[in-house]
């Protein structure tokens, strides 16, 4: 378990949760108890909806406390006094190891050093302040769910609202004070989750063409205008490289699977570490 004690990751980390439960309070209490007083689907949309919630909070939390893939440190510090004296920190995206000046230490084909996390990170795509931590081998899956389940519960409580003024609950004994509460609980929650949709859109458009050309935001930066070529492979299996080799059902849910545990973790790390 891993835990960045960054103040802007902890901040997002309240902001984040917050607003999940600020949506839930405005679900439950205003839309079902007020409009959907009298009707059979109300149980099955509060069922629904939890649980939507449940599995966001699941894959968040997976995403803020696992290992994206940290590079081990020696257990003997190595000398790259030459190196810093150089200046000479081999940042490449290829398939060659590196040497980290920061770290002092050798890490793997397409490992990054993160500045925050201040440690190097396997096929390292970005950090991320809302996860409070990088994304990278072996948590990408779980900020995908995350993503995912953000943009569920989006569109979800956007329906929700919408059928609420679309179909108001006649029979319900609902005060005019209570009744502009609720319209104005509504409102806040739309642009919330307008808000949120549109980022967690970008950010997913952005993840799946990182998969989809298996070439990390980091690398695209670093190789822009290099040609570096990659085998070209499946959309398929490299989807299974992220989320498992199991059944594309299980592929939404927040657990550990053995393909994203041993993502990027076939080469093994050098024996002069113990040196």
């Amino acid at each position: 378990m891993t835990f960045i004690r960054d103040p802007c990751g902890i901040v997002c980390l309240v902001i984040t949760y917050g607003a999940v439960a600020y949506a839930d309070y405005v679900v439950l209490r205003w839309i079902m108890l007020q409009t959907m007083e009298a009707s059979i689907s109300a149980p099955l949309h509060v069922i629904l909806f939890n649980t939507t919630v449940f599995l966001l909070c699941m894959s968040h939390l997976k995403a803020v406390l696992s290992d994206p893939g940290r590079v081990p440190l020696p257990a003997n510090r190595l000398d790259f006094s030459d190196l810093h004296t150089t200046g000479k920190n081999n940042n490449s995206g290829g398939s060659e190891w590196t040497v980290c000046t920061r770290c002092e230490t050798y890490r793997p084909p397409r490992a990054h050093h993160c500045r925050i996390c201040k440690r190097c990170i396997r096929r390292m795509d970005h950090h991320c302040p809302w996860i409070n931590n990088c994304v990278g081998g072996r948590n990408q899956k779980f900020f995908l769910q995350f993503l995912f389940y953000v943009g569920l519960l989006s569109l979800y409580s956007i329906s929700l609202v919408a059928y609420s003024f679309i179909y108001p609950c006649t029979t319900c004994n609902v005060s005019t004070l209570e009744t502009q509460t609720r319209m104005l609980h509504s409102v806040i929650l739309l642009l919330e989750f307008a808000l949120f949709g549109l980022f967690v859109l970008a950010i997913m458009v952005d993840q799946l063409h990182a998969i989809f050309h298996d070439e990390t935001a980091v690398e695209a930066v670093q190789m822009k205008g290099k040609d570096v070529q990659r085998p070209r492979r499946r959309r398929c299996h490299l989807f299974a490289e992220v989320f498992g080799r199991g059944h594309p059902m299980c592929w939404l849910l927040p657990c550990t699977s053995f393909a994203s545990s041993q993502r990027y973790y076939d080469t093994p790390l050098l024996s002069s570490y113990d040196v």
